[in-house]
């Protein structure tokens, strides 16, 4: 379906993270995958989903002079929405640690943006989901931070992993924007786009 359409575009994911580049699979895209150094760095007068937007927009300033005429350059940024601030990735065990706690038994949102860049054009939306802890234990949370590594992952989680399967009482909104990408999103505007 989708990808019928898209046979006279070039779809170019610039994401490294193999959760993305499985959900592009899932939907019978034709991809190529194509890495730049960003650093994410965003200005701190920035809340809530205006951050993942700046950042998901940010990756993809790096492309703009390469781009070709059907080209069409997926960006995306995922973070963590708790207690009026953005948790990014940690940037260790301890950190990763106190992300976790402050999470426990209580409501935290994710927020994903995916930017879709042309030659021409471009288009920013993003999606928000509510997740809900239950009352983490110091020894639930090592355990899983020991086992998993959680440190290319904002908030320090994967839902999709064990901490999800035995910490996620509730969630309100889209599974696929926490593990990374809205592909509800994904599919609606690269149809629109593809007209």
């Amino acid at each position: 379906m989708l990808a019928e359409k898209l046979t006279d575009y070039h779809l170019i994911l610039a994401s490294g993270s193999p959760r993305r580049h499985q959900f592009f699979k899932e939907l019978g895209l034709d991809f190529e995958i194509r890495l730049k150094p960003v650093i994410e760095n965003y200005p701190q007068r920035l809340v809530h989903f205006e951050i993942s937007d700046y950042l998901a927009q940010l990756k993809a300033l790096a492309f703009k002079d390469e781009l070709k005429e059907k080209d069409i350059l997926v960006t995306s940024d995922t973070i963590v929405w708790h207690q009026q601030k953005a948790l990014g990735k940690p940037k260790d065990a301890q950190e990763a640690f106190e992300m976790l706690k402050s999470m426990s038994n209580t409501t935290h949102e994710v927020i994903s943006s995916i930017c879709f860049t042309t030659k021409a054009s471009q288009k920013t939306v993003h999606s928000s989901t509510k997740v809900t802890f239950k009352s983490l234990t110091d020894q639930e949370i090592q355990y899983y931070i020991n086992t998993y590594k959680p440190f290319d992952k904002a908030g320090a989680y994967g839902i999709q992993e064990w901490i999800g399967q035995i910490g996620i009482t509730a969630i309100e909104g889209s599974y696929a924007n926490v593990v990374g990408l809205p592909t509800h999103l994904l599919y609606k505007t690269l149809n629109a786009m593809a007209l």
